[in-house]
């Protein structure tokens, strides 16, 4: 068995008692052994000292726990549980560490720093908010949120009792404990309870509290404050009842003490002017004020004080004229006790002075009678049986009667300020469960105690007693709980001492006896005790006093003075005076004292005097029975209500203790310590903990710190628990030291320390092994370094030699070779040299022949060209001369034969005969040509029709050829059919290919003149910014001339004043736009309570309109601007899928639109083909006007053409038909997916395929108008020149236009062939129609040309005199130019030539700007064409053989017109009906998903509002734009507040919002917002209003949405920082000793938080970051989100950090850098990095650096001090007062180094600050970021069934 004495061996240490520091510590310098009597230490001087050990007297001294366990933060986790152990760990951690709490168990012990120390913040709150009470240091918000969470989990009722000395800190524990719950469970609606709770606090420190020797404001007072909670547990209200008022101290104050705060508040306001009827002066001026010698306290400012608390009086709301009559009350308080009472010459009668000014200000102030109260005050009235008499009073009697006045007076007004205090308080909701904080005074012990004493510690009995049952009641339970086997404690048990104190005969009950007494005296009354209690054990007389007596209280022994118990007990005041207070004219005094407490208690009769004798009244009043309770009794009633309160509840102790008596900080009197640990229960509690299994460790703790004393083979089980359990049966021996429990070992006092000193041990073993080892390994290694360095010089040796002799060798070869060269290289230059010589003589001599022979060719060459020209112009003269006389000899024959045979015919048309004769012949030949152009027609009539058979005959000849064409390539070719075809094919593709390269020259041409463009753009803009660094220079150098060079410092400063200023306008600015959102959030709350309070019985229908929207037809009418390119619908199919394009009807109503236009215009044309062909017949009829056949030809083949539309019309219905049929058996049956899938393919097939034959036919259709309008007019032309003849053409003198001319000529010449037939049969040689012809034509031409050339001459003209005009203002502007110019000094006239240069450059980029535009433009119409020529080509490839047929088969009639389809150019609006806003704004804001849209455009409903309210500005009308704007705002705002824990539908808003707010910016018109628009865009501009007001308030929208996506993000980011950033990863290393969950904070059973890894946190941001990208969030916002959530862990791990113990540990240093190092990577990643969220994380990085620093040297300190330059003094402190060693080899940081680095930060300019603020929010700036997309070319898709929106 392991025995105690084994550890009392050398080296060990011990504590030994001390009379000035109860205990100090020592070592054991030599073994001890049993029955020795002296135990050998040494002290800490190094002195030595024998401490004697007796059996009974002196026992072994307490041994002292290691040092890894002290500084823990519960005293319960120390190995060895004593006083001296208990007591050095507080003083360690308050001294070393600051820190002022620690756990003792249950208890919180708080120790006052007498400082204001920075851990009560709202950071701090947040942080112990929700968190277990062991997981962070200890802190009375732990204390409160265990009482909280408790409340919430057992629905149990909580009480926290705060007690301890006066000045010990208990106002100030319960007031922190207040402000806990007030900040977590605020109450849910807008009464502000929990602000009425805080403010209850000033008004009672100021009426209840006061400056004593102990405390500047003590509370002199008892309180238990009820907050109540409903089910959601948020506070309701409260209640507060209070105890035992320190009344004698209004009207006597020890030495440097003070009266009630009040009274000095009212002293120090008296200047004020409401304040002036009080009469008042300074406090040193009245009597209850300045008995204590000292009016004043350091630090507080009484005048301010009194501000607060009338500020507290109106928020609990009192009214203005309550509290001037309080404060009346309480001045004249004051005054009373300034009425100067003069005794009379006998000495038993006294007077007041009629001119006493107090007495008269006390009258007027409570407004009674002032010789009723003057009589009063010397006077007093005896009531006998039969008599009543009046008694003069002496001035003793009086002074004590007016004393007693004022204290009555002031406890009534103290108990009506109470009353209204829970008034105002309570609630009428029904409160579900409290917690109760009960703030008392600990038990006192003075010089002279007396009767206030005696209630306080007979309070702290009854508590105490409280506390022992509760403390041994939890013990037990955790034994039962944990199945150890229990058996029974002795503890303490105070009953007896509180049965003497309140049994029967008790002393209160002998008290109340003795008041009762008419005679009764305080020594009868000690008597009485001597005689009944002093064979009570804890009952003692003194031993010189026969007036005082002794109770032995639970902390010790207390001596009470009799004198003045009765008279406190009674509690005595003349009722003479309390009636005239009753009969006050004013309301609020009267009231003060109608509750029937004012009763008389007859006071012991005084000597004989004189005496007055009245006959006796009639009827005697009754004393009433409140009255007659006892101030004894009603304390003993009140203390069983709250002994009783208590027991009903859950409690939680806090214990205060005062570290010395003289208010200094953090200076820590031992003595004093022990004797309040001793009487708050502390020790108490360390016994009866110590007395069963103090030590608990979880499994895997103990496993985690001790498992290096087990074997290999022992740790290969699974089991921790069976490992632990053969551990520790291994080494402790005796079973009786610690037990197994379901979760936890227990141990005995004593063995965890033993076990340390095993672990110890082995630590030292293991030590030794390991140096021996690396010492013998440094050895060899050193060994095998010099045998290795010796091999090397011998190797670098030989290697010289071997060196030596191959340099040697390498040098005569190398002679031997130079030689060789040189020999070899002057034989070659002599032989070169001669060789160059002959060479250079040949050439020369070849020349010279060469040259000579050259120049006779020469010679000969020029007399030969000489003698061709001269024979050549000889001959040309002679033929000439010839050829011209030919010409004179046959222009003379032929001019006399043309006389002869013009005379023949003149003579020949002179006579009738002749004429006769023609005309017969024309006649005959009209009337045969009429019936041969009739049978013609029959004929060519009949051949059309056989044409047209025979072409439907030969097309399906042709479809059975290319059938068998197909089939016989596939077996055998015949050559001449395949060569045909071959020959086709090539033809065709020659065709392609010449298109291709006339598309590619196109190109080439656009492309170069495009280059030539931009490189004289470039040229321009390199002109221009040279222009501009020139002009830039001269200004510098002018500027430099004139500045200095303060004046950048300054400009620089005051830009950094204006940025700070303007973040922290921003910043104020946004903290009111959430401050605005809270209470438009509350607003809306009250709104919805009242609905549901007005509609709640009955039954909630959905809005009227709801049918409506629901019940809408999915076949919408379809206006013309929606139906847009067909292939555009085909792709959209493709790109939804299969499961949407089988739901999506809007595509077909599209088409059937379309068929239906087409409809309409073959229905236009067959009516004009109807009106063609009756006027054909008319002129059929007529004879005046034949009919050609190209006319006939044309309309046979338009009819055939409207056959073939009618059916391809009835075709295209017809597949109409059938995808509404399959369409609808889709809707009613479900199908399968390879039915859906074939129905699909149906669906896109029949789609293309009517989309192609629509494109046919509208070509067709064109090309059929410009046939038919090509028609009418040559036939109206033919009609005029034959009908009219020449008759007209000579009548017309109007100017024919060119256009028309070429028209005319254009037809003549394409029927010349035609009509020469015609005209032949007029004339049979021909002569007369072709000569008719060709005048007309001839004259035609003459007249447009003519006419043409006239108006180009005047064109020319008006062009002349214009540029003339522009010539002459330049030249003015020239002339102002050249004046101006000479005016102007030198250094203007280069300014201002360099500005005319920019100007005129600019001018020219401009225009080249718009060159460029309208090239760009010609391409996008170029590359349409190009479209269109790629698709007939197309074409031509699949019509191969039909078409060549055709085109042989019937001759072309007209020409061919290529008719090129326009697109539609839309305008970039919607357009919707003013009904119709509702259902966009449901469909658009309310019902959209994000992820219905996440495939489209990013911000689509953005863009798609933005182009409605541009339609709506377009024509004009405001109340449609200010309509959809309000409706879309408020829409945003009902979205963001259903979905205000939604991070994806935020993020969807704010992207959405701030893109509106962008648009309604890039196309406002205003310049400084239109740089980077396009001109497309710069057109879509608004044109009517301006929404600037909106753009301010979508702006205060975007930030309110940014808000609150920070808050969802933070949020769902809070649970996992600590757990990933501090808890998890593979280097955390072991917890630290004694950190372990408390089991009352513990749900059910599990061991901690939930764990979280640092991959989950990445992964989380990850998705933030995703979700944002995909909404189309601007990356500028994205990264101030991701900066804000960095900031938030940053606060919130650093914030932990800052207040756990357990995780400042290098270690925990370690794995934080390698944490923050990943999140960084992250950013890295997701290219963050310049968002500034790493200088976020400068702080945790420097704590990270700060725990894995040296703390131990000067220069240690310094580079800590450089290191942290970020965080405060306060947090560097205090992570190194929490520094925590891993193991007993780690040093603690020692107090000096801390001093150290305090000292070294003095002068560091900072905030005196702990925690980082988690709740500060960075100001949001929005940057401008404009669209590149174009609003045109934006498509709604047909899942967002907007199908009402028209797009214009």
């Amino acid at each position: 068995m392991t025995s105690d004495l084994e550890l009392y061996v050398k080296y060990t240490r011990v504590w030994i008692p001390d009379p000035e520091e109860v205990w100090k510590p020592a070592e054991i310098i030599k073994d001890y052994k049993e029955g020795e009597s002296v135990l050998h230490l040494k002290l800490e001087d190094e002195s030595t000292f024998e401490y004697s050990i007796g059996p009974k007297d002196n026992p072994l001294p307490f041994l002292r726990n290691p040092d890894i366990l002290v500084g823990e933060n519960d005293l319960t986790a120390l190995s060895y549980l004593h006083e001296p152990a208990v007591l050095h760990n507080l003083k360690v951690r308050f001294l070393e560490s600051n820190a002022i709490y620690t756990y003792c168990g249950i208890v919180l012990v708080a120790i006052n720093p007498y400082e204001q120390l920075q851990i009560y913040g709202e950071e701090v709150i947040n942080a112990y908010n929700g968190q277990n009470m062991g997981d962070m240091d200890p802190h009375i918000f732990a204390v409160a949120e265990e009482a909280y969470k408790q409340m919430a989990r057992d629905e149990k009722n909580q009480s926290i009792i705060v007690s301890g000395e006066s000045g010990a800190g208990k106002t100030v524990s319960a007031k922190y404990a207040m402000r806990y719950f007030a900040t977590v469970g605020g109450s849910a609606s807008d009464t502000n309870v929990e602000e009425k709770v805080l403010a209850s606090s000033p008004i009672m420190e100021a009426i209840g509290n006061a400056k004593t020797t102990r405390n500047d404001n003590s509370s002199r007072f008892g309180k238990y404050i009820q907050i109540g909670f409903d089910k959601r547990y948020h506070i309701i209200g409260a209640n507060m009842r209070t105890y035992l008022l320190e009344k004698s101290r209004v009207v006597f104050q020890a030495e440097d003490e003070r009266n009630y705060h009040i009274f000095y508040q009212l002293c120090a306001s008296a200047s004020l002017p409401e304040f002036k009827d009080l009469a008042l002066t300074s406090a040193e001026d009245f009597t209850y004020t300045s008995l204590g010698e000292n009016i004043f306290i350091e630090g507080v400012n009484d005048a301010e004080d009194l501000e607060k608390t009338r500020e507290a009086l109106t928020l609990l709301g009192v009214k203005e004229s309550h509290q001037m009559g309080v404060f009346k009350i309480i001045g004249s308080i004051l005054h009373l006790g300034n009425v100067e009472i003069v005794s009379e010459r006998d000495g038993e009668s006294c007077h007041i002075s009629r001119n006493d000014n107090h007495l008269h200000n006390f009258c007027q102030l409570l407004g009674v009678e002032l010789e009723q109260m003057e009589h009063w005050l010397c006077h007093r009235k005896l009531v006998t049986t039969a008599e009543t008499y009046v008694k003069n009073m002496s001035r003793a009697q009086a002074a004590n009667a007016r004393d007693a006045l004022a204290k009555h007076i002031y406890a009534h007004l103290f108990d009506w300020i109470v009353e209204h205090i829970n008034k105002a308080l309570h609630t009428s909701s029904k409160q579900h469960s409290f917690i109760g904080v009960l703030d008392i005074y600990g038990f006192e012990t003075f010089e002279i105690n007396s009767f206030e004493q005696f209630c306080i510690n007979y309070a702290n009995e009854k508590l105490q007693q409280q506390f022992n049952s509760h403390v041994f009641k939890l013990e037990q339970e955790e034994y039962m709980k944990e199945m150890i086997p229990w058996t029974l404690i002795d503890f303490y048990d105070n009953q007896p001492c509180i049965d003497l104190i309140e049994a029967k005969l008790g002393i209160l009950d002998l008290l109340d006896e003795e008041c009762k007494v008419p005679k009764g005296t305080d020594q009868n009354w000690a008597q009485k005790l001597y005689s009944k209690h002093l064979s009570s054990e804890h009952f003692e007389k003194p031993r010189m006093s026969n007036t005082s007596f002794i109770v032995v209280h639970f902390a010790d022994k207390v001596e009470y003075q009799c004198d003045g118990f009765l008279e406190k007990n009674r509690d005595t005041v003349y009722e003479e005076q309390i009636n005239i207070l009753k009969a006050s004219k004013f309301q609020l005094v009267a009231d003060l004292f109608q509750d029937g407490k004012d009763g008389p208690v007859p006071l012991p009769p005084g000597k004989a005097s004189r005496i007055n004798v009245r006959p006796a009244k009639p009827v005697i009043k009754g004393h009433n029975r409140e009255h007659r309770k006892t101030v004894g009794h009603q304390f003993r009633n009140s203390l069983h209500l709250l002994m009783e309160t208590l027991n009903a509840t859950t409690p939680h102790y806090v214990r205060c203790i005062k570290p010395n008596d003289s208010k200094e900080a953090f200076m820590f009197d031992s003595r004093r310590a022990v004797q309040q640990l001793r009487a708050c229960g502390v020790l108490e509690t360390i016994r009866i903990s110590a007395a069963g299994y103090p030590s608990r460790w979880t499994y895997s703790d103990f496993y985690n710190r001790y498992r290096m004393l087990m074997k290999k083979k022992d740790m290969t089980g699974g089991d921790k628990k069976q490992v632990c359990r053969n551990l520790l049966e291994t080494l402790i021996k005796d079973p009786d030291k610690f037990q197994f429990g379901k979760t936890k070992i227990f141990f005995r006092a004593g063995q965890v320390a033993y076990l340390e000193k095993l672990r110890a041990d082995k630590f030292r073993y293991a030590c030794i092994k390991i140096q021996k080892t690396v010492r013998g390994w440094l050895q060899r290694r050193r060994y095998l370094k010099i045998r290795k360095s010796a091999i090397t010089l011998q190797r670098y040796g030989r290697g010289y030699l071997a060196r030596r002799y191959a340099e040697f060798l390498r040098l005569s070869r190398a002679a031997l070779i130079c030689q060789k060269q040189y020999r070899m290289v002057r034989v070659r230059r002599a032989y070169l040299t001669v060789r160059q010589a002959v060479i250079t003589i040949q050439a020369f001599t070849r020349g010279m022949f060469i040259r000579k022979l050259y120049q006779e060719f020469l010679l000969h060459h020029k007399a030969i060209i000489i003698q061709k020209t001269v024979r050549g112009w000889l001959e040309r003269k002679k033929f000439h001369h010839a050829r011209s006389a030919a010409i004179v000899i046959q222009c003379a024959y032929r001019r006399v034969l043309a006389k002869r045979q013009l005379k023949q015919l003149k003579i020949e048309a002179r006579s009738a005969e002749r004429l006769k004769k023609l005309n017969v012949g024309m006649e005959n030949k009209i009337v045969q040509l009429q019936r041969k152009m009739d049978d013609q027609s029959k004929e060519y009539k009949s051949q059309n029709e056989q044409l047209s058979v025979t072409n439907a005959a030969l097309g399906s000849e042709v479809n059975k050829l290319q059938k068998e064409l197909e089939t016989i390539r596939s077996r055998q070719g015949d050559n001449t059919q395949l060569t045909s075809l071959q020959e086709e094919l090539e033809k065709l593709r020659a065709a392609l290919q010449e298109a291709h390269a006339q598309r590619k020259r196109m190109e080439d041409e656009h492309s170069s003149e495009k280059l030539e463009l931009k490189e004289r753009v470039d040229e321009l803009e390199k002109e221009n910014s040279m222009l501009k660094a020139e002009k830039e220079e001269m200004n510098q150098r002018i500027r430099r001339s004139k500045s200095l060079e303060d004046q950048e410092s300054n400009v620089s400063q005051k830009e950094t004043r204006l940025q700070t200023e303007l973040d922290e306008e921003r910043l104020r600015y946004q903290n009111l736009l959430k401050e605005y959102s809270r209470l438009e959030q509350r607003y809306d709350n009250l709104q919805e309570e009242a609905n549901y309070a007005k509609f709640a019985p009955g039954h909630r229908r959905s809005p009227s309109n709801q049918s409506s929207i629901g019940s809408e037809s999915p076949f919408p009418s379809i206006t013309m601007s929606e139906v847009g390119d067909t292939e555009d619908t085909i792709q959209q199919i493709e790109e939804m899928g299969l499961g949407n394009a089988a739901t999506d009807l809007s595509v077909f109503m599209k088409l059937q639109k379309r068929v239906r236009e087409l409809e309409q215009e073959r229905k236009r044309l067959q009516t004009t083909l109807e009106k063609m062909e009756e006027l054909s017949k008319r002129k059929a009829i007529d004879p005046k006007s034949p009919m050609s056949e190209d006319a006939n030809a044309d309309l046979a083949y338009n009819s055939l053409k409207r056959q073939e539309l009618e059916s391809e019309n009835k075709k295209l219905k017809n597949d109409l038909n059938e995808l509404r049929k399959a369409l609808a058996d889709r809707a009613t049956e479900s199908c399968s997916s390879n039915e859906r899938q074939e129905s699909y393919n149906l669906l896109l097939s029949q789609l293309k395929a009517a989309n192609e034959e629509l494109d046919v036919r509208k070509e067709e259709v064109l090309m059929l108008k410009t046939q038919i309008v090509s028609n009418t007019k040559p036939a109206e032309d033919t009609n005029h020149i034959n009908s009219n003849d020449v008759v007209d053409w000579a009548n017309n003198k109007k100017p024919i236009d060119k256009e028309e001319a070429l028209q005319a000529y254009q037809g003549l010449s394409e029927s010349k062939s035609s009509k020469t037939q015609d005209w032949c049969y007029l004339n049979e040689d021909g002569e007369l129609g072709l000569a008719y012809q060709g005048l007309k034509q001839v004259a035609r031409l003459l007249e447009a040309q003519l006419q043409s050339q006239s108006r180009k001459h005047q064109d020319e003209l008006e062009a002349l005199h214009t540029q003339i005009e522009v010539l002459k203002e330049d030249l003015e502007k020239k002339q102002e130019v050249l004046n101006h110019f000479s005016t102007l000094p030198p250094e203007a006239l280069v300014e201002y030539s360099v500005q005319q240069e920019i100007t005129r450059l600019t001018n020219e980029n401009l225009d080249l700007k718009e060159i460029m535009e309208k090239l760009e433009k010609n391409e996008r119409k170029l590359r349409k064409q190009l479209k269109i020529y790629s698709k007939k080509v197309q074409e031509l490839e699949v019509s191969q053989a039909a078409a060549i047929q055709a085109n042989r088969a019937r001759p072309e009639l007209i020409r061919q017109v290529t008719v090129q389809r326009k697109e539609k150019d839309f305008e970039g609006m919607f357009e919707y009906n003013k009904e119709d806003e509702a259902l966009l704004i449901k469909t658009l804001i309310t019902d959209i998903k994000p992820h219905v849209v996440s495939a489209t455009v990013p911000c689509l409903p953005a863009y798609i509002l933005f182009m409605c309210i541009r339609h709506a500005d377009y024509i004009n009308d405001d109340q449609k734009v200010h309509s959809l704007l309000t409706s879309t705002i408020n829409a945003v705002k009902k979205v963001l507040k259903k979905n205000n824990e939604h991070f994806e539908m935020t993020s969807f808003w704010l992207a959405n919002t701030s893109r509106l707010l962008h648009c309604l910016k890039q196309y406002s018109g205003d310049e400084a917002f239109m740089t980077q628009n396009t001109t497309k865009q710069n057109e879509h501009c608004l044109k009517n209003f301006d929404l600037a007001e909106y753009r301010q308030v979508l702006s205060d929208l975007s930030i309110q949405i940014y808000q609150q996506l920070i808050k969802i993000a933070e949020s769902i980011l809070q649970p996992m920082i600590v757990s990933a950033m501090l808890e998890s990863g593979s280097l955390t290393g072991v917890k630290p000793m004694g950190y372990r969950h408390r089991s009352s904070s513990m749900d059910c059973e599990t061991g901690g938080p939930g764990g979280y890894s640092l991959e989950g946190l990445i992964r989380q941001l990850s998705q933030f970051n995703t979700i944002m990208g995909e909404h189309g969030l601007d990356p500028e916002i994205v990264q101030q989100v991701i900066r804000q959530l960095f900031y938030s862990i940053n606060a919130v791990t650093l914030n932990n950090l800052l207040l756990r113990k357990d995780v400042c540990s290098w270690s925990t240093g370690m794995q934080l850098r390698y944490n923050i190092s990943q999140i960084e990577e992250w950013l890295r990643g997701k290219n963050l990095h310049q968002s500034g969220s790493v200088g976020t994380l400068e702080p945790l990085i420097q704590a990270a650096q700060l725990l894995q620093l040296r703390k131990k040297t000067s220069q240690d300190a310094e580079a800590i001090c450089n290191s942290c330059s970020v965080l405060t003094t306060q947090q560097i402190v205090k992570i190194l007062n929490l520094y925590t060693p891993l193991n007993e080899f780690e040093e603690r940081v020692t107090v000096s180094f801390i001093r150290d680095i305090q000292n070294r930060l003095k002068g560091k300019v900072e905030t005196n600050q702990l925690l980082v603020d988690t709740k500060h929010t960075f100001p949001v700036l929005f940057p401008y970021t404009p669209s590149a997309l174009s609003l045109e070319t934006i498509h709604i898709p047909a899942s967002l069934n907007l199908d009402f929106l028209s797009r214009v």
